[in-house]
Order: C-alpha cells, then sequence, then structure tokens
C-alpha cells in the first residue's frame, strides 16, 4: 500500500496552524491587556505578554509554510502550555458538558505541534526540518 506522509504532514500542518493564526490575528485587533492582567496575577512580567504574537502569528505562520517547522513548533506548544497553566490549570481533570476534556483543544494544539516538532515540515515546505 502505498503511502503519503508527507501530505498528511502538510494537512495536519494546515489544520494546526490555521485556527491558532485567527487567534492572534484577533489579538493584533482587540489587544493583549487581559494576557498581561493574567501574567501580573501570576507574578510574571508584562513583557511576556508580546510573546503570545510570536507564538500566536508567527510560529503559525512558519509551520502553514513549512519553514523551520521544529523550532515553530517548540514555540507553539510552549505558547499552548503557557495559555494552559494560566488559564485552564482547574479544568486539567474535568470533563465538558459533553463528556470530553474540558482541556481538549489546548491538548490537541500542544500534542500535535509536539509531533510537527519531531517530524518537521515533511517534503510539502520550504525547508524540511
Amino acid at each position: 500500500m502505498k503511502t503519503n506522509y508527507d501530505l498528511g504532514l502538510l494537512i495536519i500542518r494546515i489544520i494546526i496552524a490555521f485556527p491558532m493564526l485567527i487567534y492572534g490575528i484577533s489579538k493584533l485587533f482587540n489587544g493583549i491587556d487581559g494576557i498581561i492582567q493574567l501574567l501580573h496575577d501570576n507574578g510574571l512580567p508584562a513583557f511576556l505578554g508580546y510573546g503570545v504574537y510570536i507564538g500566536e502569528i508567527i510560529a503559525p505562520i512558519f509551520i502553514l509554510l513549512g519553514y523551520k517547522v521544529r523550532f515553530a513548533a517548540a514555540i507553539f506548544a510552549f505558547n499552548c502550555i503557557m495559555a494552559l497553566f494560566l488559564t485552564q490549570t482547574h479544568f486539567i481533570f474535568k470533563l465538558n458538558a459533553n463528556g470530553g476534556m474540558a482541556i481538549q483543544e489546548l491538548a490537541i494544539f500542544i500534542g500535535i505541534s509536539i509531533g510537527l516538532m519531531i517530524t518537521g515540515s515533511g517534503k510539502f515546505g520550504i525547508s524540511q526540518n
């Protein structure tokens, strides 16, 4: 049976990066005041809030283009882990109204980005790493 892992990786890259890019673009228009407040409430410096633009705009663009995907996926995963710890920690062991994990969206983002850190972009990308 013939398989096309590279096409599968391209589809995965699109599915993971496009929704996060939308989150990031919305923050360009709506600001990051809420994120800065979360950081302040957790004793972290406010300037870290600007990292959301790297994790939600630049990294997804790199993933979509297939450029330095392993590095971009690491940034993407870190961004999602920070979001999990800053906003969703109390939901880690809870279920949503439909019986799924309450943190399933972030868990999927984290899991797929870790997978992309391992695999890289495949041949349908600007760089194959």
